[in-house]
């Protein structure tokens, strides 16, 4: 008889990235990068004066040995152990406290990791460690600030697409060129994209050390390519940090449940799809679209 795989059996957590990402989620240092063709976005969440200040063409630092540690799922301890050496292009801003990073396998247009770089928080649950409320309260706070910028970044990427936006910019055109009578409170309101932004924890997290997940919503990328990827942030498997510290039993009931193994149901429109994700996938590219335009 031939046995379970690890997913299948109900007393292992399932991982909601595959083996390949769990091994290949550290860029080392010493990879080659353009930080010079840096985005918007990285600049927006940069004000870091250790990346700021940093020359076009900086030397590549040497690997710190510790590094070599850092490997499959203890992969994202190299970013709080050693932030400035790597590229701005991965590593967006860091201090003290926290290391900001784009996520190496994203699973929507804009997918970041916030990593908290207590020593006494890292290596424990989410659901543990989120039960002490200083501690929760520094990562609800810095979740909100990249929040706004994630906002912010869609704007810039796509408010060029919006109807609300044109709209928005339409009537202020016209009030500066004196066609129409400026009025600040009648302007059409414009599109508020931070309704298009997702934040959590995965209930079983994939990688060993604590980090959380600050993303657009709209789940389209290359990356996503399984049922349990798309699963991962459309379900309860994703724990906003808002809804934290969990009860007793909201903790144990969201542990022992298959969230990954649910249906298919798009995000946008609530189509179920059950397990056909190539079906999936291509809906959520005519979503994107329609959700690029509202």
């Amino acid at each position: 008889m031939a046995s379970k795989a690890p997913n299948d059996r109900p007393d292992v957590p399932q991982d909601a990235i595959t083996g390949e990402e769990i091994s290949s989620t550290t860029i080392p240092p010493s990879t080659p990068s353009n930080d010079s063709a840096r985005n918007a976005f990285s600049e927006l969440l940069s004000p870091s004066k250790k990346h700021s200040k940093q020359q076009k063409t900086p030397p590549k630092p040497p690997v710190p040995p510790a590094l070599a540690t850092f490997s499959g799922r203890a992969g994202l301890g190299a970013y709080t152990a050693a932030p400035e050496t790597f590229p701005t292009s991965r590593v967006i801003n860091y201090d003290d406290n926290f290391v900001t990073i784009n996520d190496l396998f994203p699973k929507s247009s804009i997918h970041l990791l916030l990593l908290p770089r207590r020593a006494d928080k890292q290596l424990l649950h989410p659901f543990e460690a989120l039960q002490d409320p200083e501690f929760l309260a520094s990562i609800q706070q810095e979740v909100r600030k990249l929040r706004v910028l994630v906002a912010k970044e869609l704007q810039r990427l796509f408010g060029k697409y919006s109807a609300k936006e044109r709209e928005r910019e339409n009537a202020m055109e016209k009030a500066l060129n004196g066609t129409e009578e400026f009025d600040e409170s009648t302007l059409p309101p414009g599109r508020d994209w931070s309704k298009d932004v997702i934040s959590g924890i995965h209930t079983h997290p994939s990688m060993a050390h604590l980090h959380i997940h600050v993303l657009s919503r709209d789940h389209h990328s290359e990356r996503m390519r399984h049922r349990k990827h798309y699963n991962s942030f459309a379900t309860e498997f994703l724990v906003d940090v808002d809804e934290f510290p969990l009860t007793e039993p909201d903790a144990k009931r969201r542990r022992k449940a298959k969230f990954l193994d649910e249906d298919l149901v798009c995000w946008r429109c609530g189509r179920n799809f059950g397990s056909k994700f190539a079906k999936l996938k291509h809906h959520l590219e005519e979503e994107f679209e329609q959700w690029k335009a509202e």
